[in-house]
């Protein structure tokens, strides 16, 4: 299947912003999923709710939150802009902070699922060894959930590849700069191009199938090995 140069850029563009915003989100979820794998504390079940309300969500409505935070009077985006002149809407930025947030949830639970398959008993062996927290996590926590955490990666990743909602709201569909994937099949089914949309669907079903499965193979893995 041949591509056009402009079909080529959205498909990097999309695969560029999906892997940037995986990137962005991955130290603060696995921070949270270890918080919530080993943790007990006030305010857990709070903490879930909010991490999951991505998922269960229309993704318009977080569409709109995103750009009521990031927008030129926005608290976030107001202050970035102020201080730096930045602006986070109705650009490649907007694409990938919508990709972000929606992809967040998926590899938090992933990644908690795959923290909680590592046995504690370890990681307190280690510490009675003298062993510090930071050393433990490296040498022992990660290494082990290392599949799970790769899967996690992966499952994020294919969740921005087909983000739509959130993005079409905060960064718009704009030919040459924030068009990717699902606004371009979008975009050519209400002109009426459908072999152009039938391109595009098969590029993002083939990406999303690719991804899922070695998802799936590593944590195969992960559970044979248990």
């Amino acid at each position: 299947m041949s591509l056009a140069p402009g079909e080529l850029e959205i498909l990097v563009r999309t695969v560029a912003c999906a892997t940037l915003a995986v990137v962005l989100v991955a130290a603060p979820a696995l921070a949270l999923a270890l918080l919530l794998a080993r943790r007990r504390f006030v305010g857990k079940s709070f903490v879930e709710t909010v991490v999951a309300l991505p998922l269960v969500a229309p993704p318009v409505a977080t569409g709109l939150v995103l750009l009521r935070l990031l927008g030129r009077r926005g608290p976030i985006g107001g202050l970035l802009g102020d201080l730096f002149g930045v602006t986070l809407v109705f650009n490649a930025a907007a694409v990938v902070a919508a990709m972000a947030v929606m992809a967040l949830p998926l590899f938090v639970r992933t990644a908690r699922v795959a923290f909680e398959g590592v046995d504690p008993r370890l990681e307190r062996v280690a510490h009675t060894l003298g062993a510090s927290r930071w050393r433990v996590l490296s040498t022992i926590t990660l290494p082990l959930a290392s599949r799970g955490l790769g899967a996690a990666a992966l499952l994020a990743w294919a969740r921005a590849l087909g983000e739509f909602g959130a993005t079409i709201l905060v960064a718009g569909a704009i030919p040459g700069r924030t068009e990717t994937l699902a606004l371009a099949i979008y975009q050519r089914i209400q002109l009426g191009h459908d072999a152009e949309a039938t391109r595009f669907l098969l590029l993002s079903v083939a990406l999303a199938f690719v991804a899922t499965a070695v998802a799936e193979a590593l944590s195969a893995r992960r559970r044979s090995a248990r």
